[in-house]
């Protein structure tokens, strides 16, 4: 692998400064084209399409749901808001917690948001208009970040407390605990399979953890600066970490090695997501900008400039067409990617299947097995092939309808129990103050 990627040494495309300065709710023109390298067949710059306003301070946190018809951001304004991605629909403020509200996401179905806030609690929401919600103390201190397993089963919570804990989703059941980090412990994120957490601290380690013996069998030490935020790539293979010392480091969690460092931002690195195709990062940094890389190639591809101060956090939709970005400046952007004319979701499809990319070859595509490029075929039956995608498809939303269901059956249920719980309490506490009354009148 070649030396660090510098700054000095990468394309600078057209940076979208001009068209950014204006934040109105109307599609942006695109800039031009990035010189060399890019896919060709119709690929354009990133554009920025909408943006928010409804938060009164710094957003902390964006995700997208699975079927990108809505978008959650949490705020240091101690509120949720999900903004619906159809024009002209309403957004709705889900108030609940009583400090700022840390992190957000989406359950893999899309039906539950969960959220960690400065005032130890986690909440698990339907992300509608009446914002029911299940509430528990996860944390003796902040809640940094929250993170649903990919079959939505389990939640993994991190916490300035310098542990990271592992939930039920169904009843909120506490799990197990991993508390080797010295310092507050900023992520927490499952592998795709599931069974290893990565996590990010200010003690300046990056920690792998295997989920079934619950051991830490690896730290990538960050001697810079403090890890913000980690990530794992698509594949599995690998997990990128952003900064404070203004870097993004990629590591190889097989062979426990640095396999990218990229120095190009000039402040703090806040946030970082992977493009479902496994090809692209996305970056967040305090200098203001948010910074495309492409992981193939090894360099950066684009800088896009729209927050007014620090850019906060960062994330792909589902299918990587999209990108929100949140900032200090209490603004939600989402933008439209245009940039890899890849076919999203046949590469999704591969990566659930498990295909990996043979892992002996030298060249980087195959270290990070994420070389996956397909190419559509004409079949001589394109009749029975295209009957069998339709059919597929219809499974497809039927399953996801049914887990959707399941996920607001389950959080029904959570807050029935919780008010038979309150009611239980209340009962308990009449019938004692009758008592003493009772008592009272014979004495």
């Amino acid at each position: 692998m070649g030396p660090p990627c510098r700054r000095r040494a990468l394309h600078s495309p057209a940076c979208l400064r001009a068209q950014l300065r204006c934040y109105g709710e109307e599609p942006k023109t695109n800039g031009s084209a990035r010189k060399g390298g890019m896919a060709a067949g119709g690929a354009e710059d990133p554009s920025l399409e909408r943006h928010f306003r409804g938060h009164r301070d710094a957003i902390t946190s964006v995700d997208f749901s699975l079927n990108k018809k809505q978008l959650a951001s949490g705020s240091m304004d101690s509120c949720l808001m999900i903004w619906s991605m159809r024009p002209q629909m309403r957004a709705y403020r889900l108030e609940g917690h009583k400090d700022a509200v840390m992190c957000v996401q989406f359950s893999p179905s899309g039906h539950l948001v969960a959220s960690g806030s400065r005032d130890k609690t986690v909440c698990l929401w339907i992300p509608s208009v009446k914002g029911e919600s299940t509430v528990f103390k996860a944390h003796t201190a902040t809640v940094r970040s929250v993170h649903f397993s990919s079959d939505s089963q389990s939640l993994v919570t991190a916490s300035d407390d310098k542990t990271i804990k592992v939930w039920t989703v169904h009843r909120q059941k506490f799990l197990f605990s991993l508390s080797q980090h010295i310092n507050w412990v900023r992520c927490a994120r499952f592998s795709p399979d599931g069974r290893l957490i990565a996590s990010a601290s200010d003690d300046k380690t990056v920690k792998l953890w295997d989920k079934t013996s619950r051991e830490c069998i690896h730290s990538f030490c960050e001697h810079g600066g403090f890890a913000n935020h980690v990530e794992f790539h698509p594949g599995g293979t690998c997990i990128a970490a952003a900064g404070t010392d203004n870097t993004v480091k990629v590591w190889d969690v097989r062979m426990n090695r640095l396999l990218q460092h990229y120095q190009v931002h000039t402040a703090a690195v806040n946030s970082l997501s992977f493009h479902p195709s496994g090809n692209y990062l996305i970056t967040a940094s305090n200098d203001s900008t948010l910074k495309i890389l492409d992981l193939l190639e090894g360099r950066l591809l684009y800088t896009l400039h729209g927050h007014q101060g620090p850019a906060t956090c960062i994330a792909f939709s589902r299918t990587g067409d999209f990108f929100a970005s949140g900032g200090a400046d209490e603004q939600v952007m989402v933008w439209k990617t245009n940039f890899s004319a890849a076919d999203y979701s046949e590469v999704l499809k591969t990566h659930k299947s498990g295909a990996n990319v043979d892992g002996t070859h030298r060249n980087l595509p195959s270290e990070m097995d994420c070389g996956v490029h397909l190419k559509k075929t004409k079949s001589p039956d394109t009749g029975r092939s295209h009957e069998r995608r339709e059919d597929d498809v219809q499974l497809a939303d039927t399953l996801e309808h049914i887990i959707g269901q399941l996920d607001v059956l389950t959080q029904t249920v959570s807050i029935l129990e919780q008010r038979l719980t309150l009611t239980e309490n209340k009962l308990k506490e009449f019938l004692e103050n009758q008592q003493k009354i009772i008592q009272n009148k014979e004495n």
